[in-house]
């Protein structure tokens, strides 16, 4: 089976490559800002990821497609990307200390055989309490401006976190292992496509 993935995100495309199952990446024209970001978080991520894995998915209906978005909240507030240097020192600082969620919603689709699935994961992290310093220096090292929250755990920001409760790849962008198990529920075993078994 054709596996697309929706999506612009370098870190998710990395992620997707650990199950050594080949896909194609097709960005989605869809415009995020469109939709306001309130009310249930994990609905917001899930009706965005719909609409990137619909976009692509009615362009390509024998593909399984993926779409997927992930978002940081901090007391029911979403912190999407930060438009400049100061709104993303403004994020960091207001999760210095603190624990925040990160959501992730999976949109999976395949018009031919039609297949509509979505699910969502939920990872908890703590920060350590951190300086204004060390913000500044993670923003000129690590450039944050495509990230939600303004960080990248898998990189230097890895410094700032004391905990987490969940999975880690959902922070970076996509919980693997979850959409490994999600398919085998539908009936795709991406291991029996490896191994040729019919």
């Amino acid at each position: 089976m054709k596996m697309i993935l929706a999506s612009s995100s370098p870190r998710r495309r990395v992620l997707l490559q650990r199950l050594n199952y080949p896909f194609d990446i097709i960005l989605p024209n869809v415009d995020e800002d469109s939709l306001t970001p309130d009310g249930n978080p994990e609905e917001y991520c899930s009706i965005l990821a719909e609409m990137k894995a619909n976009d692509v998915g009615n362009q390509f209906p024998e593909a399984l497609v993926i779409g997927a978005d992930t978002i940081v909240v901090l007391d029911d507030h979403i912190l999407g990307k930060p438009d400049d240097r100061s709104q993303a020192i403004s994020m960091l600082e207001s999760l210095s200390g603190k624990t925040h969620t990160v959501y992730t919603g999976v949109t999976l689709t395949c018009s031919s055989r039609q297949l509509h699935h979505q699910f969502s994961e939920m990872t908890m992290v703590k920060f350590r309490e951190y300086s204004r310093s060390e913000i500044t220096y993670y923003i000129d090292t690590c450039p944050p401006y495509d990230k939600a929250g303004s960080y990248g755990i898998q990189d230097w920001s890895c410094l700032f976190v004391k905990e987490i409760t969940g999975c880690y790849d959902n922070v970076v962008g996509f919980p693997l292992s979850r959409f490994y198990a999600e398919l085998k529920k539908l009936g795709i075993n991406l291991l029996d496509s490896l191994s040729g078994t019919p």
